[in-house]
């Protein structure tokens, strides 16, 4: 069995399809094709459905991608293992993000490129449920996501800071005089949130039920961006601290504290429950767990 094979399998599941697949390894479709069959011959079992063109896996061929994403990546590791030992700290580190943690992730990778800056860093916008696959098929390494709503299987974590929420506006006659606003008050102003499949939205939905209120949202949005333009142009959102500290104070922008209730989530570093860790990503615990984001935070939020 040859490394390459399985590299040309973990392709072709991703791509579901041969022509693509055998671009994507910089070879032609008949190697490709060949080099599957090897393997399937090697293994003595099918691994792809038989068809003219891709039809899909069987579930023999499911669970040896598993495997072939395990031993990829465990080579990879091996790979800066050796390197760390002879060079220093050297490879590539993808991190999957969810929409509203993005805000604090520099706060996280400006000391660890400090620290490590021949590490080449990949940063993915993700929701939780692709956070759960992506580290499950190792195609990231790490996340920033929730770890008391909705957590993750399989994985150890780092508490970094606990996401607070205040309504923001452009609009400077919208609750004009309120040091805070209620749930319930929020839920009559011109909303811009998070669309449904965000695990944030789900979040904010729960809050507004339990204010015993449900908003129409004017505009729906899947990040964070999306959101803010809204605000600039006079509408209000539900936006945490850390999207405070990304944005800055400006001049026209005003947050408010939402209460009645007080939500509060913790956002964390998540990375495999495997042994031994891929470096990069060891380095990057060690980096998370000697920081303060909360404090880094909690007093840009309290100036607004």
């Amino acid at each position: 069995m040859l490394l390459r094979q399985l590299e040309y399998l973990v392709t072709l599941a991703r791509e579901r399809h041969f022509g693509r697949a055998a671009a994507v390894c910089h070879v032609t479709q008949p190697t490709l094709s060949a080099a599957i069959r090897e393997l399937e011959s090697e293994l003595g079992v099918l691994i792809v459905e038989r068809g003219q063109r891709f039809r899909g896996l069987t579930p023999e061929g499911e669970r040896i991608v598993e495997w072939a994403h395990r031993i990829l990546a465990d080579r990879d590791a091996l790979h800066q293992e050796v390197a760390l030992l002879k060079e220093g700290l050297s490879g590539h580190l993808s991190i999957g993000v969810i929409p509203t943690a993005l805000a604090a992730l520099g706060l996280l990778t400006t000391p660890f490129r400090n620290t490590y800056p021949r590490v080449q860093i990949k940063v993915l916008s993700m929701s939780s449920i692709e956070i759960q696959r992506g580290l499950d098929n190792f195609d990231i390494d790490a996340a920033l996501t929730y770890l008391d709503n909705e957590p993750l299987l399989r994985v150890r974590s780092v508490a970094l800071y606990h996401e607070r929420y205040y309504l923001v506006t452009g609009d400077p006659k919208l609750f004009e005089g309120y040091r805070n606003v209620s749930w319930a008050e929020a839920a009559k102003a011109p909303l811009c949130l998070l669309t449904p499949d965000m695990q944030n939205r789900r979040i904010v939905d729960h809050a507004f039920q339990e204010a015993g209120a449900m908003p129409i949202p004017v505009v729906e949005s899947d990040s964070i961006l999306g959101l803010y333009t809204h605000v600039r142009s006079g509408l209000a959102a539900v936006l945490s601290q850390a999207s405070l500290h990304l944005l800055g104070q400006p001049h026209w922008l005003r947050a408010l504290p939402l209460t009645d209730p007080k939500p509060e989530r913790v956002i964390g570093l998540v990375y495999p429950e495997r042994e031994p860790q891929q470096p990069t990503a060891r380095a990057l615990v060690e980096i998370a767990q000697t920081l303060d984001i909360e404090a880094t935070l909690s007093p840009l939020a309290a100036n607004h």
